[in-house]
């Protein structure tokens, strides 16, 4: 027996050979077995010749859908899946605009007072 002998390779069992390869499960059928919503960002693209243009690919499942349904996202009888979690994002996008204004506006020196407290504090208002 040569020193690498017990390392060679060793033929395949008929048995192992007609076993399909067990397909791992994404996380979107991991949600739908549990019966849970599931959205995902799947690509973003970008304009190269206008970065202010862009576009987003999201993946959803049912139970996704049924809950924005609950929670009055569909606005017509005809609506499909994607009006109604496109209407959804676009609503998330103006909470995020909006929340950076207020930020933005919260910290511009017109609307804060400062007073000087002495011993290098001061009261921003």
């Amino acid at each position: 027996m040569g020193l690498f002998d017990r390392f060679k390779k060793k033929p395949a069992t008929p048995a192992a050979e007609n076993k399909p390869a067990k397909k791992k499960k994404t996380d979107k059928e991991l949600a739908t077995e549990r019966r849970e919503p599931y959205v995902s960002i799947v690509s973003l693209d970008v304009n190269p010749d206008n970065l202010h243009e862009g576009s987003f690919e999201l993946d959803w499942n049912d139970k996704f859908v049924a809950n924005l349904v609950r929670a009055g996202y569909r606005m017509r009888e005809d609506d499909t899946d994607a009006d109604i979690v496109d209407r959804w994002f676009q609503n998330v996008c103006r909470h995020v605009v909006m929340e950076t204004w207020e930020q933005t506006e919260a910290m511009n020196p017109r609307y804060t007072r400062e007073r000087d407290l002495g011993d290098g504090r001061k009261e921003i208002s």
